[in-house]
């Protein structure tokens, strides 16, 4: 029986910005189809049955839960409201088996959450200590002057690893992995063991703080300085008890891990550069390599050891919000461990808005929803775990849980379509997950979004994101949200206010709406009752003045815009045409932290209604 394309979650078409009907067309549909591996009209049964325990579940007569933390609950048909939240396995009385997964339906949230923070870059915030980009030492540093200054909070940028290539990936929403993290982050000379094994790092100090004088950020020079450095430490290292257990903990996946980087800095780029027979990391010639370079394998299970460790000192200073990307480089390392549940021949993006008339291809693949489902949802949980690391998640295009928007590979942005995914198990993983971490989650929903989408993540405590550029009314934002004046991929303040940022997105000839930018520069100066002339310094704080009356729960003003900075970090719809996520702060942090303006920035944000 030929497959049912809704059954198998293509959607027969979309409103786009407009509120104009865009028809998937048959080829797009086959092209999808054939991405699934669809054979049958539907897809292949789940292998978890995921429940909330706040909800009354009918399991069946006789059944056992054995529970993941140990001991059995024995069951008589619906399941009892004291199970405990987790990951367990039903056994029925003829003694099949299944998963069982158990969330308490909604994320942790805090009652009395109400604050503030910077949006950081953390690339970009380099301080006179850094080796030409900021790192951990430098977030712990921006956080304790933060705190000082009245924030609560920092969100940071994805902190996910990139490839270990000499040509580094430069932006952190196209990682490697999103379950492991990039090593440019650690300061070197902050690690334990930098200065008492006696490795001798004087001239690679000289040559990364050296970085620090060049116009962008120079991540190929930094990531071989640092690797070195690393190398150097790892040889004289003393035996350690806690890395030992890290690697247990770790297990088979840190091990693929650490494996996938061996290979690919080995061969100079991910699996499709690589011999024959390392396409699976299931092989036998992975096996052999894991056994040849078991050293070094162990040196990047280390490596990843002293970035959580120095992660959590810098969290120890404020509460950490982590970025979680949409997806991963079809190359990098997660794409390897779990390509079966990937779609291939497909990548994901955004149709057409207002900003971006071409529509996105972002070049991720996604995760087939109906393959996710039926090996578990291991991969999903392992992800989301990662990503609670600290006080809360900003879960980037949280859309993407409900539907994504596959584009098939040869065609333009314009021309794809959405695919459903089952969102009530993966909100209910998600809910379980926030739990277990105590983070709370905010959901980044900019751009079309289904109306039953915001109710679903308002009962899940899922908290929306408001940006000022889109919504000019902060008072009457929602309470359970994260309110912004811009992000990472819109203008900042100064370049909306001058007119840089229009311009330069018509020199790069990427056909901006010059109405809608137009219209939101006008609207500004309207709302802040400034002359168009006005200095930009002016409208920075007046702005911010104007988001300090949203009763958002989280306000989150960047640090470009505290600085006054015209270029935005990120244009969609370039790559090499200007310097994405390469362009540091201005000043030093040094110097940030005496900078009158985000001192302003701050006391106006402080003194929120």
């Amino acid at each position: 029986m030929s497959p049912d394309p809704r059954a198998w979650g293509i959607d027969a078409g979309y409103h786009d910005y407009r509120g104009q009907w865009r028809a998937t067309s048959p080829e797009v549909t086959e092209a999808l189809l054939d991405a699934m591996d669809a054979t049958g009209e539907h897809p292949p049964e789940p292998a978890a049955w995921v429940v909330r325990r706040d909800q009354p579940v009918r399991l069946g007569d006789g059944v056992t839960i054995c529970l993941e933390a140990g001991g059995e609950i024995q069951v008589h048909g619906v399941m009892p409201p004291e199970t405990p939240l987790g990951y367990h396995t039903l056994v029925h009385p003829d003694g099949r088996e299944r998963s069982l997964i158990v969330g308490p339906g909604a994320c942790f949230l805090p009652e009395e959450l109400r604050t503030w923070g910077w949006g950081t870059q953390l690339y970009a915030a380099r301080s006179r200590r850094s080796w030409g980009i900021g790192d951990f030492s430098d977030l712990r540093r921006l956080g304790e002057w933060a705190r000082s200054e009245g924030a609560g909070m920092l969100l940071v940028n994805p902190l996910h690893a990139a490839l270990p290539t000499e040509e580094q990936q430069t932006s952190p929403y196209t990682p490697s992995s999103r379950r492991f993290r990039n090593p440019l982050y650690l300061s070197i000379e902050d690690l334990p063991g930098a200065s008492e094994t006696g490795v001798d790092l004087t001239e690679l100090v000289a040559q990364g703080r050296a970085l620090n004088h060049r116009e962008l950020i120079d991540r190929d020079t930094a990531y071989r300085l640092k690797m070195d450095a690393l190398a150097r430490i790892y040889e004289r290292a003393p035996h350690s008890e806690d890395f030992e257990r890290y690697l247990r903990s770790g297990g088979e996946l840190l091990r693929s891990y650490a494996t996938f980087v061996s290979l690919a800095e080995h061969y100079g780029g991910g699996a499709t550069r690589w011999p024959n027979g390392y396409e699976r990391p299931d092989s036998s010639a992975v096996a052999r390599w894991q056994r040849d370079n078991a050293e070094r394998i162990r040196f990047h299970a280390w490596v990843q050891w002293l970035l959580e460790g120095q992660l959590e000192e810098a969290m120890d200073a404020i509460d950490i919000v982590h970025d979680l990307a949409i997806g991963v480089d079809p190359e990098g390392a997660d794409a390897w461990i779990w390509q079966d549940v990937l779609a291939a021949g497909v990548s994901v993006g955004a149709p057409p808005d207002e900003f971006n008339s071409l529509g996105q291809d972002w070049s991720l693949p996604p995760f087939d929803p109906w393959k996710l489902r039926a090996s578990g949802y291991r991969a999903f949980i392992e992800t989301i775990r990662s990503g609670m690391a600290g006080a809360g998640l900003r879960f980037d295009h949280v859309m993407g849980l409900f539907r994504l928007f596959w584009i098939p590979n040869g065609l333009p942005a314009a021309e794809g379509t959405y695919v459903r995914y089952p969102y009530e198990d993966l909100l209910n993983i998600l809910a379980l997950e926030s739990h277990r971490a105590n983070a709370y989650v905010v959901g980044e929903d900019l751009g079309t979004v289904e109306p039953f989408v915001r109710e679903e993540m308002q009962r899940r405590n899922i908290m929306g994101y408001r940006v000022l550029w889109f919504e000019s009314d902060p008072e009457a934002y929602p309470e359970s949200t994260m309110a912004a004046v811009t992000n990472h991929d819109l203008p900042t303040i100064a370049g909306l206010w001058t007119g840089s940022d229009l311009r330069m997105q018509q020199i790069l000839d990427l056909q901006p709406n010059v109405e809608a930018t137009t219209a939101t520069r006008d609207r500004l100066r309207d709302l802040l009752g400034l002359a168009d002339d006005a200095p930009v310094e002016e409208v920075v704080v007046r702005t911010h003045e104007l988001l300090s009356r949203a009763p958002s729960r989280l306000l989150v003003p960047t640090l470009e815009d505290a600085l006054g900075v015209e270029e935005r970090p990120n244009q969609p719809g370039t790559t090499d045409e200007r310097p994405n996520w390469s362009v540091p702060l201005p000043f030093p942090l040094e110097e940030v932290f005496e900078h009158p303006l985000p001192r302003r920035v701050a006391r106006t944000l402080g003194h929120r209604r």
